[in-house]
């Protein structure tokens, strides 16, 4: 990722360039298929046909092959491209607790990117991607759309919502209700791909995740610090409202370990990426 992102800001341009990272091989099985990657609404079966093969017990009789049956002697029947829809909803997290960042970048910068890459890839695969980008000052959005003008959408929204956040002097806002409100923009079965640190997150967040993954795939990536992942061992001085307090926090890293551990639930993946990790 050297040289295609600045570490302390978020630019249209750098998000649109994440489209080469999307084109390089990612294995072989398809984006469609690969767990937690992108949901997919099947919308039935498609015109394309995919094989014609012998026809076997509860193959659907209205797709036997007429010509087939009678050249080969046996029941024959035709097999089907499914068609898919797949939508992915980026929600951003660019609240005051995101804007910080000891090594690689800003934790919000390494959400943006990474949720990008999630959005490059859903509509390089013929998808459609759409953003909530959630500062202390209000949302930005843009709904899904289809294609490289949907992603120019995205990183055009992510890169002022960014801009507006380093900005802002506004009290934190917490993370729940805003979650909420930005949920009913995925359609039901679509993938919700949210970027946070989780800070101040307010009252409920076990009961948003579970109302969040009971209409949708929910992908939660949390974005910590290096300072979060690796503290260092010796006693820091920090602020506080009172004054200047002394602590350690050499205990930092287990508690991320135990609350990533702690959300996990079925249709709900979590990630961890640190700030200083490439973007794979």
């Amino acid at each position: 990722m050297s040289g295609l992102t600045d570490p302390a800001g978020v630019s249209a341009a750098a998000l649109m360039r994440l489209e080469a990272l999307a084109r390089q091989p990612r294995g072989t099985m398809a984006l469609a298929e690969r767990p937690g990657a992108v949901s997919i609404r099947k919308k039935g079966r498609g015109q394309e046909v995919r094989e014609i093969r012998p026809f076997a017990d509860g193959d659907d009789p209205r797709h036997l092959d007429a010509a087939a049956t009678a050249r080969t002697g046996a029941l024959q029947t035709r097999t089907f491209q499914e068609d898919r829809e797949q939508t992915v909803l980026l929600i951003a997290d660019f609240r005051r607790p995101m804007l910080w960042g000891t090594k690689g970048r800003l934790r919000s910068v390494a959400a943006a990117e990474a949720l990008a890459l999630i959005g490059w890839q859903v509509v390089l695969d013929g998808g459609a991607a759409g953003v909530v980008a959630l500062t202390d000052a209000g949302p930005y959005v843009e709904r899904p759309r289809t294609r490289a003008r949907g992603m120019a959408l995205v990183a055009g929204c992510l890169a002022r919502a960014h801009f507006v956040a380093l900005s802002s002097q506004l009290a934190v806002t917490p993370l729940v209700p805003a979650l909420m409100r930005a949920a009913p923009l995925a359609p039901r079965g679509a993938l919700i791909a949210i970027a946070t640190g989780l800070d101040v997150p307010g009252d409920g967040l076990d009961a948003a995740l579970a109302a969040l993954t009971d209409r949708c795939r929910v992908h939660l990536i949390l974005t910590e610090d290096t300072f979060e992942t690796a503290p260092p061992s010796q006693p820091l001085s920090y602020a506080t409202p009172e004054g200047t307090a002394r602590a350690r926090f050499h205990g930092l890293a287990q508690d991320r370990t135990r609350r990533a551990a702690a959300l996990v639930r079925p249709g709900l993946q979590v990630e961890r990426l640190s700030t200083d990790m490439a973007l794979a």
